[in-house]
Parts: structure tokens; C-alpha cells; sequence
């Protein structure tokens, strides 16, 4: 035992940690290097390290800075993928669902109850019915439980008790069905801390630039770290590529052309009030392309999505405004007083990365997810969907591990809780106790809880350090001035942006999409992360720049437009 404690790395992921990794990673031939710190590629480094592979896992920008961050935030089996016969792939993703509920992320991951209203009658339920007798079928195919409850069939009356706000004619009746819903830009650096735990050398703001080769094989990257403006080589025996929608972009470099091709589909959603409208359930609806989710988010509803071809900057999409048209005027359909524009608290759009020929529609694309040695040395993942990565980073590290001279031990994450999982229940029981203890209300206790499952410990003891930290933000009452600190200095966040739009949800849930808080929590920040004025002042204005940019796309009429107005922002530079 005493060996191994002396293997066992921090559960922090600071500047120290960050700094550590960086050294690691120059020094050392890897066995594993994971580029990209996605959902995917996050949940690949916490695969192979805890097979007992040197790993090392790079991203450009933050955890969870692209796709990630900006899905429909569902874990679920997708529903809809039923009508396309895609049964595996729905199986797949349920028996996932249910891992991730009970097992490796029951903090993060939670059920949430649906509404599908039915217009039609007799054939309408039978056919709709059917689909989610058959989704609940399957998910009892994984070998355990679904840790949800099973579809239910409503009467007209029973609907309106349940979501008062819907419109009289908007159905006749009604299903409900459970999914579950996730924080997914908390969930990815939750995943990367946890890679770090096991023994990765993680570490964000660090751009891949080149590949090395000899001969035809890659043996490693060239890096760029963008906090201190370093360059330097990274080797490694295998590296994954694990960019999605950059996939291209990144093969590219190789001088190979790709087996597949990856293509982006917009997608936005908006945040809305939670009581704008009443209604204990969330929402499917149809529309002419695919389904509209009305989620509920905490204090707000999420509404979307949209599923749109885009070709331009893909750091950035920007949602239009023919964008937030479209989705009120469909969640406006079914609600007895109709959205407006100034119900919209937040807006946000993302990049869906889907394997594609040259001409499909974007709804019609693939969210199955594909694996290729395009060559020696270099293993490429792309498509899948949010809910499959675990899957998707396990049949990555096997196609990695296939090249490995070691008889190396098969995926284990199935059975790797998060950290904050272990023991959430038994604290999620005592929350009345601990929040008597600290002198804080029982909400506020389950709000930490459900962001940081039992190592909420670690914010409790800086508020027991220092008590002003029990500040709410301004503008953001749901999160407390500890919470900044510790984003700092454990979770991996380097910039305001990070903390404002990553590691809290600020960004699209304060009505002022975090303006006031900036100031604060750059302050906070600053502190702990040795700032001087200036580099506050800087991260504050880098800060309100991308509200404004992000609001003044929001009133362009096309892609074209918003995508020219979001990049009068100006990206965040290195320090140095």
C-alpha cells in the first residue's frame, strides 16, 4: 500500500499540475498521446493511462471548448434515431446512459422527465407508443438497470396537469419518457482532472502545430504553448486524433488526405426563464427537420436545436438571428402565450462533427463514429455523439494499443467513477447536516453537490478559510466566489473566459451573460493565479468583448454576417 501511495497523483489540476504535465510530456516518449480535449478526447486519456499506458493529452483552447461545451447538454439514447432503424446505436448509447447515471458520474449526470404531445389520434399513440415501449426494451439490454422509470401514456387532462403553459389545441394527449441530462463542459474537465488523477499528463492552451515523422510513421507532435509562447516536441509511440470538426484540419498536417470526412452542423439553443412557462416536464416536439427539445436547466429551460451546414470559423459559430426565429417560432406552437425575443436570457451555438459523403443533409449524416490508422503511428476518431464517448475513446486506445509491441490490458473505464462520484449518495443524504454545520442553506449545499459531488469538501473548507468567499457572484447568485478560486486552482481554468462560460454556466444564464460578474471573478482569479492589474483589466475586457460580438451576431440575418461580427472579438493570446 505504501507503494502505491507514493504513485497517487493529485486530484488538483492547477497551474502547478498544468506545469508538471508540460515538463512530463518534453522529457518523456509516451505511449499514448491524445490530441484534443473533447469529450472524446479527454475520455480517451482517462482510457489509456488507466490501462497503465504513459499518456499525455494536449487541447488548443480549454477543456471542452468547442463541441463539448455547447451540445443539447442530454445524455440519452436518441430517440429519434429509432424511426431510422439505427437500433444498435440507440442500445449503445442507452446501456451508456444508464453506466453514467449510476455509476460513473451520478453528481453530473441526472434523469429528466419528457413530454411528446400527440395531435393524432389512435394511430399516433400506437406508432409513438410503440417506439418508446421499444426504448425502454433496450435499455434494460446493458446488463443492469436503466435507472430511470418507463414511458407513460397521458390523457389530454393529465398533460395539462403536468404543463399547464401548453396551448389547449396544441394536443390531445400525450407520452412521457426519462432520458438524462448532464453540465457537459463540468462533466469534460471533470474527465480531464480525472485522467491527470490516474497519471496523464494533461494540459490545455497547448496547440498542436506539426506532426513528427520518420519515414511514412508519426512518432509525435510539435506543440506550441500558447500561456508562455514555448515551442517544443512531443514523442510519442501513438498519437490519437481527437479534434472533431477540426479532424480535417488536423490530418491535414500530416500530409495525408483522410479516409472520411468530417462535417460541421450548426446547432443553437436557447435559454429561457424557467418561469416564462409552466410545465413539470421538458418537451420533444417535431418539426419539418428533425425534433425540438424544451429542456429544463436548473432556474432556465434550454430550447433547440437547430441543425444547419457550416463552413465557416469553427471556433466560433455563430448563431443569427433567423436562427432564434426559427426555434421560437416552433417551441411558440405548442405554448398557450408565445416566446419573444426578450425572454431569450442566453444564446449559445454549436458544431455537431459528422462522418459525411459530399451532398447529405446534415439531420440525415451519421452519428455513428468511426476508427482508422490512417497512418503508422497515428490513430484518427471522429463522428459519434456525446452520449457514446466512453465507447468511442475505448475503440480508439484499442486501435492505438493493437500497435503496441506490450500485451496491453483491456478498456476498464466502465468501472472508473469521476472524481466527486464515489460516496455522492451517502453525502447527497446527509445534505440537510452538512448544510446546519456550515451555516448554509440546503439548496446551496445541493447545488455544490451536483457540480462537485464529494469533493464539494474542498469548497466547504475555503469558505471555512475564508468565509468571504460565500458571496454570491453578481448577476449569478446561483454561484459563490469560491467556486471561482477553486476553478483556478483545481480544475484547470486559466482564463475568465474558462470560469465564466466552462466551469459555471454564467455566460448563457445570467440575464447580463456575466458582465457584472466579470470584474469579481477575474479579481478572484487574478489573486490566486498572480495577476497584475493589467492582466485583470485585460481578461475582463477580452471578456466583455465576446458578450458584445456574441450579441451583435445574434442580429445578423445570415451566417455569413454573424460569423463576420463574432470575429471582431479578439481571441485570447499567450501571455508571453
Amino acid at each position: 500500500m505504501a507503494m502505491l501511495k507514493t504513485v497517487t497523483r493529485s486530484s488538483k489540476l492547477g497551474p502547478e499540475e498544468r506545469a508538471a504535465a508540460i515538463t512530463a510530456l518534453k522529457e518523456k516518449e509516451l505511449d499514448i498521446l491524445v490530441v484534443g480535449g473533447g469529450i472524446v478526447g479527454t475520455g480517451s486519456a482517462l482510457d489509456a493511462v488507466t490501462r497503465g499506458l504513459s499518456t499525455g493529452m494536449v487541447e488548443a483552447r480549454d477543456w471542452a471548448s468547442g463541441t463539448s461545451s455547447r451540445s443539447s447538454k442530454l445524455v440519452h439514447g436518441g430517440i429519434r434515431y429509432l424511426e431510422q432503424l439505427d437500433f444498435r446505436l440507440v442500445r449503445e448509447a442507452l446501456k451508456e446512459r444508464g453506466l453514467l447515471l449510476q455509476r460513473i458520474a451520478p453528481h453530473l449526470v441526472k434523469p429528466v422527465r419528457f413530454l411528446y404531445p400527440l395531435n393524432k389520434r389512435f394511430f399516433e399513440r400506437l406508432y409513438i407508443g410503440a417506439g418508446m415501449l421499444l426504448y425502454d426494451v433496450l435499455s434494460y439490454t446493458g446488463g443492469r438497470p436503466p435507472g430511470v422509470p418507463h414511458h407513460r401514456h397521458l390523457t389530454k387532462s393529465q398533460v395539462m396537469r403536468l404543463a399547464p403553459s401548453l396551448a389547449n389545441d396544441a394536443m390531445i394527449g400525450g407520452i412521457t419518457y426519462y432520458d438524462a441530462q448532464v453540465d457537459d463542459a463540468r462533466y469534460v474537465a471533470s474527465l480531464a482532472r480525472t485522467a491527470s488523477f490516474y497519471g496523464a499528463h494533461v494540459a490545455s492552451r497547448v496547440r498542436v502545430e506539426g506532426f513528427l515523422k520518420v519515414g511514412e510513421r508519426v512518432v509525435g507532435v510539435t506543440a506550441h504553448d500558447l500561456e508562455t509562447g514555448e515551442r517544443f516536441e512531443i514523442h510519442a509511440k501513438q498519437v490519437v486524433n481527437a479534434t472533431g470538426v477540426w479532424t480535417d484540419d488536423t490530418q491535414s498536417m500530416v500530409g495525408e488526405r483522410g479516409q472520411f470526412k468530417v462535417r460541421a452542423s450548426k446547432g443553437v439553443h436557447l435559454v429561457v426563464p424557467r418561469d416564462r412557462f409552466q410545465s413539470s416536464v421538458g418537451l420533444i416536439l417535431r418539426t419539418e427537420k428533425s425534433v425540438l427539445f424544451v429542456i429544463p436547466w436548473g432556474r432556465h429551460w434550454l430550447v433547440g436545436t437547430t441543425d444547419t451546414d457550416w463552413h465557416l470559423d469553427k471556433a466560433h459559430p455563430a448563431a443569427t438571428a433567423a436562427d432564434i426565429d426559427y426555434i421560437l417560432e416552433h417551441v411558440n406552437k405548442v405554448l398557450a402565450v408565445p416566446l419573444t425575443r426578450e425572454d431569450v436570457e442566453g444564446v449559445y451555438a454549436g458544431l455537431r462533427p459528422l462522418l459525411a459523403g459530399e451532398s447529405e443533409q446534415t439531420s440525415k449524416l451519421s452519428r455513428e463514429h468511426l476508427v482508422a490508422h490512417s497512418v503508422p503511428g497515428l490513430v484518427v476518431i471522429a463522428g459519434g455523439k456525446w452520449t457514446t464517448y466512453r465507447i468511442m475513446a475505448k475503440d480508439a486506445i484499442d486501435a492505438a494499443a493493437s500497435a503496441l509491441d506490450a500485451n496491453v490490458p483491456k478498456s476498464a473505464t466502465h468501472d472508473i467513477a469521476l472524481l466527486g462520484a464515489e460516496g455522492y449518495l451517502a453525502a447527497w443524504n446527509k445534505r440537510a447536516k452538512i448544510a446546519r454545520a456550515f451555516g448554509l442553506h440546503k439548496v446551496r449545499i445541493e447545488h455544490l453537490l451536483n457540480r462537485y459531488g464529494v469533493l464539494t469538501d474542498e469548497i466547504l473548507t475555503l469558505l471555512r478559510e475564508d468565509p468571504t468567499l460565500n458571496t454570491p457572484l453578481p448577476g449569478a447568485d446561483d454561484y459563490l466566489e469560491a467556486e471561482v478560486v477553486y476553478a483556478a486552482t483545481h480544475e484547470g481554468a486559466l482564463h475568465l473566459e474558462d470560469v465564466l462560460a466552462r466551469r459555471t454556466r454564467i455566460s448563457i444564464e445570467a440575464w447580463d451573460r456575466g458582465v457584472s460578474a466579470a470584474p469579481v471573478a477575474a479579481k478572484l482569479m487574478g489573486d490566486v493565479l498572480g495577476w497584475d492589474s493589467e492582466r485583470v483589466d485585460r481578461e475582463v475586457s477580452n471578456y466583455l468583448k465576446r458578450v458584445q460580438a456574441e450579441r451583435d451576431s445574434q442580429l445578423q440575418p445570415d451566417d455569413e454576417s454573424a460569423d463576420r461580427v463574432r470575429l471582431e472579438a479578439p481571441d485570447i493570446v499567450a501571455v508571453k
